[in-house]
């Protein structure tokens, strides 16, 4: 079983959009058992207590538009612990990388990676939270999805 843990900074747009865009994805090819697929943030800025906030407005409709659903996700912090319980955490973009590192502090299985290094284009997914572009982040996104499956196959 493969253990995938898309991470950015604070798992209510981009993390939470891969999350359920991979899940879509491997269920459309009959392989959810072969995955386990959670999203996380670096940061705790949409972290109470022990409660995060939903998936932010814009990304569940974007989600939406898509007929998928993120009904009861709530963002959650990236744990060194998380790095013995994955096989692979995907990053949104390069502070995204810097802030994994900082937690985890060495990757010495090479698990951590950027989801658009999956697609011809690398780079990073741009934040919709500044853009306001969830179309374009969906697009990216998705296109970084089904890379990252093909690369699983």
């Amino acid at each position: 079983m493969t253990k995938i843990m898309f991470v950015c900074h604070g798992n209510i747009c981009r993390s939470p959009m891969a999350e359920f865009i991979f899940k879509d994805l491997i269920k459309q090819q009959g392989r959810e058992r072969e995955f386990v697929v959670c999203s996380s943030a670096t940061s705790t800025e949409e972290i109470w207590g022990n409660i995060g906030n939903p998936v932010y407005p814009p990304a569940r409709e974007e989600l939406k538009k898509h007929g998928l659903t993120c009904e009861g996700k709530r963002a959650v912090q990236l744990k060194k612990s998380d790095y013995d319980k994955y096989n692979l955490f995907i990053a949104m973009d390069s502070n995204n990388i810097r802030n994994i590192g900082r937690i985890f502090g060495k990757d010495p299985e090479n698990k951590v990676h950027k989801l658009m290094d999956y697609t011809e284009r690398k780079g990073d997914v741009a934040d919709p939270w500044y853009s306001g572009r969830f179309d374009v982040a969906y697009r990216d996104i998705y296109e970084g999805c089904l890379g990252l499956l093909e690369s699983l196959s």
